[in-house]
């Protein structure tokens, strides 16, 4: 939050202008504002990097020399800054807030009178002034464990969704029962889920023992609520989580296995989680259980099994069927399994060509990212981990067509 966000604020920024400049030169907008179905957007607006007062003026200037190579590689790169364009009015600017940050909430301006779309970056963390010599002050920060990342630590099984649907309920409930309420919370959408036959096991979470006499457990392995079998449930909370997004024409599509077992449209099922499903296919055949680790787990699992994936989707997509490639939560496993049958048998344009281009060319990380940010324009909550994606790389070069820029 002190580097990257600001970078991509700044970049998105930059690839905003350089895309509403062009449409100006090809005469398709007016020269000082752009068009949309909102109202007027500035063509000239704030590009500037802002940092965070800790970051050293020899840091910003080495950033500030790279920002013109960046906005050219996320140009590049098939990103749709035209519908960011489009919908933002006010150029990204990011805002710290801190355990020490002092804040009325009666002495904020209406986020109306802005002249700029704030990035609130929330942090756990606790600041810590130090003053540098013969410069201005400076922050260092004591970082607290979990604070920003790796949320299977500390999230106790709550999903954003499901964060956001029970929002006020949560923080009305206050820090001594702030646990107790997430438990109820995961354990009533586990078994709504389970009672429309999906595999979702309880989960359960290591820490501290709760208050009360459901959570005094010996174990140091606590479930997160008791088994609730008379619950009410809101239906609209269904499968939101958990969608098939189709990637454009390809017939691919990815997403969790908690999906309805008799989804339209789906003729070809490819399960990499660790357990089987339920799907109601016409054969037997059109179902491929294929159980993969994560890389932290196992460092070679997907790599393992991508081939038999590949082979899979090439009998299947041949025939003009549709696939559907699902893990456990849809963002990652599968993810990085569709990118190795997208690259591995689709062209630059998404059209099957039996592995045809693949074979023609050698693949480079830069290509890889390409076909990533096409997946992510479908796959919006996407988010597969370094590991598994260099494990695709190694899978997609062999050992031997690793390229000179790779």
């Amino acid at each position: 939050m002190s580097k990257t966000i600001p970078i991509w604020t700044c970049v998105i920024n930059r690839a905003i202008v350089n895309y509403r400049r062009k449409m100006c030169s090809d005469g398709l907008i007016s020269k000082r504002v752009v068009e949309s179905s909102e109202g007027q957007a500035p063509l000239d607006w704030d590009c500037s990097l802002h940092l965070p007062l800790w970051v050293s003026e020899t840091e910003r200037a080495t950033i500030e020399n790279r920002l013109e190579s960046w906005t050219q590689q996320l140009e590049a790169s098939g990103a749709d800054i035209s519908s960011i364009a489009t919908c933002l009015k006010k150029p990204l600017r990011p805002l710290w807030i801190s355990q020490r940050t002092v804040i009325w909430l009666n002495e904020v301006p209406d986020h109306d009178s802005w002249d700029f779309t704030p990035i609130i970056l929330v942090s756990a963390s606790i600041s810590s002034g130090t003053v540098q010599p013969k410069t201005t002050s400076e922050f260092s920060w004591n970082y607290i464990a979990g604070a920003g990342d790796d949320e299977e630590s500390w999230a106790r099984g709550l999903s954003p969704s499901l964060f956001w649907k029970n929002l006020y309920d949560i923080i009305e409930s206050g820090p001594d029962l702030c646990n107790r309420k997430v438990a109820d919370i995961v354990e009533k959408h586990r078994v709504y889920l389970a009672h429309r036959g999906h595999t979702v096991p309880q989960i359960k979470v290591k820490g501290p023992k709760l208050p009360g006499s459901a959570c005094n457990l010996s174990s140091d392995e606590l479930p997160l609520a008791s088994e609730m079998a008379n619950v009410e449930f809101d239906p609209k909370s269904s499968h939101e989580d958990c969608p098939i997004t189709w990637l454009g024409l390809t017939n691919l599509a990815v997403g969790s296995t908690q999906f309805p077992a008799g989804a339209s449209g789906v003729d070809c099922v490819l399960n990499c989680s660790q357990e089987s499903i339920s799907v109601s296919l016409q054969s037997t055949e059109a179902y491929l259980h294929l159980p993969m680790l994560n890389s932290k787990q196992d460092r070679f699992s997907l790599l393992s099994n991508l081939q038999t994936a590949v082979n899979f989707a090439r009998s299947n997509l041949s025939k003009g069927k549709t696939l559907f490639i699902c893990c456990q939560n849809g963002e990652d496993i599968s993810i990085c399994t569709c990118l190795a049958i997208l690259m591995s048998l689709f062209d630059d344009q998404g059209t099957y060509d039996d592995g045809k281009s693949f074979s023609e060319t050698t693949v480079t990380k830069w290509d890889m990212r390409r076909r990533l940010v096409y997946i992510c324009k479908f796959a919006t909550n996407a988010r597969p981990s370094r590991g598994n994606l260099k494990q695709v790389f190694n899978f997609l070069t062999g050992g031997e067509r690793v390229s000179s820029d790779s």
